[in-house]
């Protein structure tokens, strides 16, 4: 299962990525549980933030989901710094 996730926005608009392939990875079931919740709880487009917050485009295998802070669901928010900190 290949996992990227894209933040946008914030108060510099700095752009940052970050992508996780879990094959073969001893963890993988892990994420896989992880991410299948997180696409179920994301949205198909982007939708509203706040100002200066920062927008997520997380995209599990093709499948892509939006959101944004701070209505962030706790498993969006933890599958976003898993990502952004090993997939960096």
């Amino acid at each position: 299962m290949r996992i990227r996730v894209r933040r946008t926005g914030g108060f510099a608009g700095i752009e940052r990525r970050g992508e996780v392939e879990t094959s073969g990875r001893a963890d993988a079931p892990e994420w896989h549980s992880l991410a299948e919740r997180v696409l179920a709880a994301g949205r198909a487009a982007p939708g509203n933030g706040v100002p200066d917050g920062f927008h997520y485009e997380i995209t599990v295998d093709g499948r892509t989901v939006h959101c944004a802070d701070p209505r962030l669901t706790e498993e969006q928010r933890t599958l976003i710094s898993r990502v952004l900190k090993e997939g960096a």
